[in-house]
């Protein structure tokens, strides 16, 4: 019998929120992400294994890890300032 297992990651854009990025210091839109890695069986998704954050700029690609804290934070300050997209 032949079992075909695996892990995948899917991303998926939070929100996406304006300030001055930490590496090229511009005020740029900066994508929250959501990386979520899938264990899967057959080529089908049976569960998470794991959840994490990034927060990129989306002018120079800098790329900065986050909380989970940090990026419900993020999405609600959006929710707050009519930022949502």
């Amino acid at each position: 019998m032949l079992l075909i297992f695996g892990t995948t990651v899917r991303d998926r854009v939070l929100v996406v929120v304006r300030f001055i990025c930490e590496y090229c210091r511009t005020d740029a839109s900066q994508d929250v992400i959501e990386s979520a890695t899938k264990f899967s069986v057959f080529f089908l998704p049976l569960f998470t294994v794991g959840r994490r954050y990034v927060n990129v700029c989306r002018n120079c690609g800098g790329a900065t890890p986050l909380t989970k804290e940090q990026a419900t934070h993020g999405i609600e300050w959006a929710a707050r300032n009519r930022q949502m997209t």
